[in-house]
């Protein structure tokens, strides 16, 4: 079942390439990510209202606090470059360089998180890292 959510999430990042590089003609790309964050925002508070959600929030610890605002610092930080990337570039090519973050994933969990390294999962980091130099090269 995870990779129907994973398929979902990759057609609607797909979704938002497109709809940002619309958007963010004649507009300073950090607006525009405020402006996208402001509706994630107001649209992820009315699911968790909607479905009583929000009740969990007194069970996070201090480390669930500290470690998902860190990961709120990266993601803010990963959607201003990725905006500005987007507005300076070609959206196929912007994308593509961004999915990089995939075999950078797959690095880190090995890392940090003590994931074992299958050969498909190398093969697959591989290609990914191949395939970004590929596209950014000229």
């Amino acid at each position: 079942m995870w990779w129907i959510y994973a398929l979902l999430s990759a057609f609607f990042a797909a979704l938002t390439a497109i709809f940002a590089k619309i958007g963010l003609e004649n507009v300073n790309s950090n607006l525009a990510t405020a402006i996208r964050t402001i509706v994630v925002v107001v649209l992820i508070w009315l699911i968790v209202f909607f479905r009583n959600e929000y009740k969990g929030i007194g069970e996070l610890s201090h480390r669930n606090w500290i470690f998902l605002g860190i990961s709120g610092l990266a993601t803010g930080l990963s959607w201003i470059f990725y905006f500005k990337a987007l507005q300076k570039g070609e959206v196929s090519k912007v994308a593509g360089v961004d999915k990089l973050s995939l075999a950078l994933t797959i690095i880190l969990a090995i890392l940090f998180l003590g994931e074992t390294l299958t050969w498909k999962t190398a093969v697959g980091a591989v290609l990914i890292i191949a395939g970004t130099l590929f596209l950014i090269s000229k």
